[in-house]
């Protein structure tokens, strides 16, 4: 049984779209790979270099999650959060997997909504 799953207070949405990142939208930014998001964190990949963010660093995080509400709107809406690097695990030679805590969550939840539109379009609504 996965330990750090149990302590998980909602499911994350998996899902595989670029995040930028720095500690400071004003200097450099990097870029990295979307994991996973919820309403209180995300987890990215990155390249192992030296602007791959290390445990306890603050960090702005911008990135897009997926719009499920209605065909007219954008396919995605886009955040801007400011959070702290709680873990870094080591992936390969040359990645990094960071999860990030946000100092304030979203105001949906990613898996929640996605979850709801799955079963809308199984049963044809």
């Amino acid at each position: 049984m996965d330990e750090g799953r149990d302590r998980r207070r909602e499911d994350r949405l998996q899902y595989k779209w670029p995040v930028w990142f720095a500690e400071d939208f004003e200097k450099t930014i990097s870029q990295g790979l979307m994991v996973d998001v919820s309403s209180g964190g995300m987890a990215f990949t990155c390249k192992d270099d030296e602007d791959c963010p290390h445990q306890g660093q603050k960090l702005a995080v911008r990135f897009n999650i997926p719009r499920f509400e209605s065909q007219e709107q954008p396919a995605s809406v886009g955040f801007t959060r400011i959070g702290r690097v709680c873990r870094v695990d080591e992936i390969g030679s040359a990645l990094r997997r960071v999860a990030v805590q946000f100092d304030q969550p979203l105001t949906l939840k990613p898996a929640e909504l996605a979850s709801i539109e799955l079963m809308r379009s199984k049963s044809g609504g």
